[in-house]
């Protein structure tokens, strides 16, 4: 199984987004984090070809992301999980992704430091974040079998200038 995880692109600025007086949960992306984002999806469709399962953290900037990502491969539902979210623990994602065991690629999109964390977890069973992705970067983690502590083996992991160079 592998696990394509990717970070939220370039969402407005938390200050300004809280005097609005709205939850930072609703912070939608700015409109270069959406272009930026088609870009880079092309770049991932270079990279990885299909997706089986696409699934986002319940905040708004990670559903609009996954929804730019869906549309790169013509996904038409994105699911949504709470194991995404900035508070969630990597041995959640695991017991929700174990439905998912069967599938070749999933990809995800949420939050750091949360995905730091996770990709840290999946590759050294360790539960503090030692890997950064940059927003609308991603990177790819296979497990052989069902994803868990120190189960799985980056392939990649690049930042969104790299992935929007390899849509030209």
């Amino acid at each position: 199984m592998q696990i394509l995880i990717i970070r939220h692109a370039s969402a407005e600025e938390r200050s300004a987004f809280a005097a609005t007086g709205k939850s930072d949960d609703r912070r939608p992306l700015t409109d270069e984090g959406r272009r930026k984002m088609t870009e880079a999806a092309k770049g991932l469709r270079a990279l990885v070809s299909h997706l089986d399962v696409i699934a986002a953290s319940p905040l708004v900037r990670a559903q609009q992301t996954a929804a730019i990502v869906a549309k790169a491969y013509r996904i038409a539902d994105v699911e949504t999980t709470s194991t995404l979210t900035p508070d969630a623990q990597p041995a959640s994602f695991a017991k929700w992704a174990h439905a998912y065991v069967n599938h070749d690629v999933v990809a995800v999109v949420g939050h750091e430091p949360h995905l730091g964390t996770l990709v840290t977890w999946l590759l050294s069973g360790r539960a503090d974040s030692h890997v950064v992705l940059k927003k609308g970067g991603a990177c790819l983690v296979e497990c052989d079998g069902a994803p868990g502590p120190a189960t799985g083996r980056l392939h990649w992991l690049l930042t969104p200038a790299m992935l929007r160079r390899m849509a030209e």
